[in-house]
């Protein structure tokens, strides 16, 4: 068996930046909770992507908790969340008791529609908070959603778990809306091997989501709790290696540029593949490439051709609103997101893949079409 190609691996700096700020927690014994490194990524975070405020978190699912918690989503309160995500998008929701109501996607960005969340809103004049996802790294239309949403009185939360290093307009995505939540899963463009982060301008609430985070503890001698807390604070540990791989971001965005550009080159001649739209303003980290195919092969087709030879892809995220758990929930758009799953596939987009292995993902792509997909 050849050695295994990744959709997304973790991928440590090869300067060895992680293991220099762990050995300093290490050194220190500043292994956990709290420490330098957790205050020096949050700082040092907000300043990449020009945000007042940054809160370390367990999770960007935690990170999410705690944006609605801050938006004051409560219980029957209506958010707004994309169809078209992965699930973590939509579970905090329903840990505040709330009520989601899903939103369509438009064919120009994948993302949510800004027409289908006017006609939403129409319906829900009072929802409380909607949760704009920026998809596999490619920004959502920022302005027109904003737009839509003035003059109700609605929090925006930006996930951009997916987007760190993605630019809309030449700003940061995460840092329009009220709030923005990254995620450092292992997946991710960078990772912490667990993590995630909360940011806003609004500083008080993100001092807010730390003392939430922290188990509400209140400053007493004692062990006093004046309000429900979670045990959501990031480790130090976890930090370090956060500090250390924000030190090579752009290398990475870099990185996914050049396989995104590569597949596209190679692959955009074949009938009926699509990729993931770009548009003129936009500036995505391309976290991973993904494309459609409409024809003689499938995307299934497909990920059985590159699982036979070691490759790892999957489709698309299948839509919340097909979801068994989420079906009972309000949908409202043209099934945009429902096409795009069935003909979806996201490539290998490991940023450690070398060049051979894309021309071989890439051989093995075309093969399919020269042989009738016959194997």
């Amino acid at each position: 068996m050849t050695e295994r190609i990744f959709l997304s691996s973790p991928h440590m700096s090869e300067e060895g930046y992680e293991r220099k700020f762990i050995e300093e927690a290490f050194d220190t014994n500043w292994i956990a909770p709290l420490g330098t490194n957790v205050n020096e990524f949050e700082n040092e975070l907000a300043g990449k992507v020009g945000i007042r405020s940054a809160a370390a978190l367990s999770s960007g699912t935690a990170a999410l908790h705690l944006a609605l918690k801050a938006a004051g989503v409560g219980e029957g309160d209506v958010v707004f969340c994309p169809s078209l995500t992965f699930s973590a998008s939509a579970n905090p929701i329903i840990y505040q008791n709330a009520t989601p109501v899903f939103i369509d996607s438009d064919e120009k960005t994948w993302n949510m529609d800004p027409e289908a969340l006017q006609e939403a809103l129409k319906k829900y004049p009072k929802a409380k908070a909607v949760i704009v996802v920026h998809l596999y790294g490619l920004s959502a239309d920022m302005d027109r959603i904003m737009e839509v949403c003035k003059g109700y009185n609605i929090s925006v939360i930006e996930d951009a778990a997916e987007s760190l290093g993605t630019y809309y307009k030449g700003v940061q995505t995460g840092t329009i809306g009220d709030y923005g939540v990254y995620s450092f899963n292992g997946n991710k463009i960078i990772t912490t091997s667990g993590g995630g982060m909360l940011v806003s301008n609004n500083e008080e609430m993100v001092q807010k989501a730390r003392f939430w985070a922290t188990q509400s503890r209140d400053q007493a001698r004692h062990y006093q709790h004046s309000e429900l807390g979670y045990n959501y604070r990031m480790s130090n540990i976890v930090a370090g290696i956060g500090r250390g791989q924000l030190k090579v971001l752009d290398k990475r965005v870099e990185k996914k540029k050049y396989i995104h550009d590569f597949y596209k080159r190679e692959l955009k001649s074949l009938p009926g593949v699509q990729f993931i739209p770009t548009n003129e303003w936009d500036d995505p980290n391309y976290w991973l490439t993904a494309m459609t195919v409409d024809g003689s092969v499938t995307p299934n087709e497909i990920i059985d051709a590159l699982e036979k030879e070691n490759i790892e892809s999957r489709p698309v995220w299948k839509p919340m609103h097909m979801q068994p758990y989420f079906e009972k929930y309000d949908f409202i758009g043209d099934d945009i997101s429902r096409r795009i799953f069935k003909k979806g596939i996201c490539l290998p987009s490991d940023t450690k893949i070398k060049q051979e292995e894309l021309e071989k993902v890439v051989r093995i792509i075309k093969g399919l079409w020269e042989n009738g997909c016959k194997n």
